[in-house]
């Protein structure tokens, strides 16, 4: 029995799975060895998980995470699970790693994530042979759900944005300045609540000023992650809710660059079952 976890900043999906089929799918709020310690991932794990499986039953355990590409994340990320479940042969790997096997299973291509965050990996069919790194949203995260919210705070603040459109914003979400730099800059997780204002922007998709912001942030996602890898000819394969909302802009924006879109999904778990089903 392997349990498989997908987790982004904001959800982990579970799965556990008994070599012929799905046994259960359980939920949870997203875990980030970067950004929360190990007893806030075991606090999360054992008020959120515990109650809905047999910490005995899986024998091996996929970890696949957003924050978890480097050994001191990995660590933490490792010791918060070992404390939950009895089981020791516990793999902890990258979210990229996830999209990568999940969209191009022993292909070569270019495997991306859009989401809360934004990463992407150059996947020769076997391993990552080149990624630019993400840094972030502070750093990077170009095209992401937090990437966009930002873009779309800081337009309406510097009134880069129609007077009406700005107006509409701030009073759908009660916000002024102060409550704003408040949640950035002092309040836990502002990538989270930045990419939060991702629904206004698909509800407004249509005004020209929010058109011309998703262009421009999707244009610097592929400018700046991207064509780097100089493989123009390969298909971008995405996994992502940006990703999914917004695939009509991501599409016009990777046609005017040269560029040609794969596969667009929201979650990499089927992939994943049947990679770890045929390996």
């Amino acid at each position: 029995m392997i349990l498989i976890a997908d987790s982004g900043s904001t959800k982990t999906d579970w799965v556990l799975y008994d070599g012929t089929g799905i046994v259960k799918r359980i939920k949870t709020q997203g875990l980030n060895p970067t950004q929360q310690s190990a007893n806030d991932i075991f606090e999360i794990l054992s008020t959120e998980l515990m109650g809905q499986i047999d910490t005995d039953v899986p024998k091996t355990i996929y970890f696949y995470g957003a924050g978890c590409a480097y050994d001191t994340a990995n660590k933490r990320m490792q010791t918060a699970l070992e404390s939950i479940f009895t089981t020791k042969d516990i793999h902890i790997h990258s979210d990229l790693l996830a999209a990568a096997r999940a969209l191009c299973g022993h292909e070569e291509g270019i495997a991306c994530i859009l989401g809360t965050g934004s990463n992407s990996c150059l996947f020769d069919g076997k391993e990552i042979i080149d990624n630019i790194p993400s840094l972030g949203y502070i750093l990077g995260d170009e095209g992401s759900g937090a990437h966009l919210g930002r873009q779309l705070v800081s337009d309406c603040i510097k009134k880069q944005l129609p007077k009406e459109m700005r107006e509409k914003f701030m009073k759908q979400y009660n916000l002024d300045i102060a409550n704003i730099l408040e949640r950035v800059y002092r309040a836990p997780l502002p990538n989270r609540w930045l990419a939060s204002f991702t629904p206004f922007l698909c509800e407004n998709r249509k005004n020209a000023e929010i058109h011309a912001l998703l262009i421009h942030c999707f244009t610097q996602f592929f400018q700046r992650n991207i064509m780097v890898y100089r493989r123009s000819w390969l298909p971008i394969h995405i996994i992502g809710g940006v990703g999914v909302n917004f695939a009509n802009e991501i599409k016009e924006t990777a046609e005017s660059l040269g560029l040609s879109i794969g596969n667009i999904v929201e979650s990499p778990m089927n992939g994943l079952i049947e990679y770890h089903k045929t390996n």
